[in-house]
């Protein structure tokens, strides 16, 4: 199988697409920091016996939630280390007796933020490296369940024993397998030394604080996703290059010949033909190659996955045709699960079955397809129904959800591309229009699109002319919906004649709105033919029609000040 990895990266976010021959099968968006695995030192808030659990100020929006399965008792007077004591046994405890409001406690997100509800913690910290994970809490030696050879399994448990340091634990992960004791130990080593600055940053701060922040996505992907079967590591981005080219001589340098820098005119992602794949993503059906199809129903609580004949009639009898279509959709739901990262309790529908033998090679073919899945899955048995159980390790949002947002139209009842993801489709557009001719853009879009393709305080708009090196006229339109917007290419002086009819010091009116922009109070300005106006001190005033002096003015946006206090609108 030829495996490569295709990595772009702008300013605003880092896309890494795994092509196993040429097929799409995993995504990764990463647009703000990571949380999961990041280690906070905590401030327990209150404890909750009716619900066993606590809730933890961390240092986020909304408290993170604790369980009292996932705190690690201290050690009591008889010696028994936390790691003899069972899950169950820990599930008996009481959580007050355990922790107390106004505590100061170490904590690791074990599942991050998702829609209304806070983090998940954990007080078991764990630390992964490229061979182990290191477990500061815990006195435990492991190996993976992926490791199916017994004496390799009895190998690297002897190994091991030797490098564990005293007081740790260890788990030995899937890509140990068949690596020599001094490779393993330099993982352990850089670990234990990670550990060090933990402790140290926790004794500097005062709680709510973060003292181990994770590592970056394209990190992660070296240290998680590539082996030594990866054909070619390819980046858009010099300097990312540079970083995975120097990072790879520690994680895995048999792969610095296969390390390339993408300097192509066409964007890497329209090269590789990845972008039509990502589109597919919004829609909740995908089509087959037989003509059935699949359609995915991603809610809070649950995921189905719903299996149809479509246009597959088949050539010999009804069963034959059923089992065929059951059997190519069981890849493709694996491989959907991986694209969009699904995770939770899953249930497939597929098409009944009278048959038992039938049922019987369906569910162990599916159940080889997911042994492909680096998550962890667990499937049940099919149903008279044809419906199979599942559920696949969740540690946040899903691709969809995190490139989405709730529609504004339905009240997510359904779900439309977010401000910030058409934002960027527009930067993308851009990028691929610049063999027009002129040296001038303008851009016409939602006003809420419109905040976010400019930025606070003008950065995202003058960055992206930057790496154009062309002019970009930003204007808002009311009539257009959050997904559609015009992209038009001119000269400057044809452009400014018509947009920019403003001049310093100059007096105008305009409607007061609160900012669309996520975590921002500012108040922003528009004007009847949708110019943005950055207003200073202008929160008093949202819901007004006002008039205002000009400060400075740019090609997208102007700063203004607020003169005059008009009549609210409507």
């Amino acid at each position: 199988m030829n495996r490569q990895i295709v990595v772009n990266v702008t300013p605003r976010e880092t896309r890494i697409a795994v092509l196993e021959d040429g097929r799409l099968m995993e995504y990764r968006v990463e647009r703000e920091e990571r949380v999961v695995g990041s280690i906070y030192k905590g401030l327990v808030q209150n404890v909750l016996p009716g619900m066993d659990a606590a809730f933890v100020d961390i240092g986020l929006e909304r408290n993170a939630f604790l369980y009292v399965a996932d705190i690690l008792p201290e050690e009591d007077g008889e010696g028994e280390s936390p790691a003899s004591i069972k899950r169950s046994e820990l599930r008996r405890r009481k959580i007050k007796d355990l922790i107390k409001p106004g505590q100061e406690i170490m904590v690791q997100v074990i599942k991050g933020p998702r829609g209304a509800k806070g983090a998940r913690v954990s007080t078991r910290i764990s630390l992964p490296g490229r061979y182990v994970v290191l477990m500061p809490t815990l006195n435990h030696l492991g190996v993976s369940r992926k490791i199916e050879d017994r004496k390799e399994r009895d190998r690297l448990r002897k190994v091991g024993e030797k490098i564990k340091p005293e007081g740790f634990g260890l788990v030995m992960r899937t890509e140990c397998e068949g690596r020599t004791q001094t490779e393993l130990k330099q993982d352990v080593r850089f670990l234990v030394k990670a550990w060090q600055k933990v402790v140290e940053n926790a004794k500097k701060h005062r709680a709510p604080a973060c003292v181990y922040r994770d590592q970056s996505l394209l990190y992660r992907t070296l240290r998680d996703i590539v082996s030594e079967d990866v054909s070619k590591i390819v980046i858009d981005d010099p300097d990312e290059f540079e970083k995975v080219y120097a990072v790879s001589d520690l994680l895995v340098p048999a792969l610095k010949d296969r390390i390339f820098l993408y300097d192509g005119e066409t964007p890497i992602f329209d090269h590789y033909n990845i972008e039509k794949d990502l589109e597919r993503l919004l829609h909740p059906k995908v089509w087959l190659k037989s003509g059935s199809y699949l359609v995915i129903d991603e809610m809070e609580a649950i995921t189905a996955i719903d299996v149809n004949t479509g246009k597959h009639v088949g050539t010999t009898n009804l069963a034959d045709t059923i089992l065929k279509a059951n059997l190519e959709a069981a890849e493709e739901v694996g491989r959907q699960l991986r694209l969009r990262d699904i995770g939770g309790i899953i249930v497939v529908d597929f098409i009944d079955m009278a048959s038992a033998a039938d049922r019987k090679k369906l569910l162990k073919h599916f159940q080889e397809v997911l042994k492909r899945d680096r998550a962890r899955t667990r499937v049940g048995r099919i149903s008279s129904l044809g419906l199979v159980e599942m559920t696949r390790k969740r540690t946040g949002e899903s691709v969809t959800e995190s490139i989405t947002s709730l529609c504004p139209e339905c009240n997510g009842i359904g779900r439309v591309p977010s401000t910030e993801t058409v934002s960027l489709w527009v930067e993308r557009d851009l990028q691929r229009a610049l063999h027009s001719p002129g040296n001038a853009f303008y851009v016409e879009c939602n006003p809420a699109v419109c905040e976010s393709l400019i930025g606070p305080d003008g950065e995202n708009v003058e960055e992206l002319e930057h790496r154009l090196r062309r002019a970009v006229y930003v204007r808002s339109n009311p009539t257009l919906a959050q997904d559609e917007y015009r992209i038009e290419h001119g000269d400057i002086e044809e452009i400014e004649a018509e947009l920019l009819p403003f001049r310093r010091a100059q007096v105008i009116e305009c409607n007061v709105r609160a900012s669309t922009l996520p975590g921002s109070t500012k108040a922003v300005g528009w004007t009847d033919d949708g110019y943005y106006l950055e207003l200073s001190e202008g929160e008093p005033h949202i819901g007004k029609r006002v008039k205002v002096c000009l400060e400075d003015i740019r090609r997208s946006f102007a700063i203004a000040s607020v003169i005059t206090t008009g009549a609210r609108t409507g």
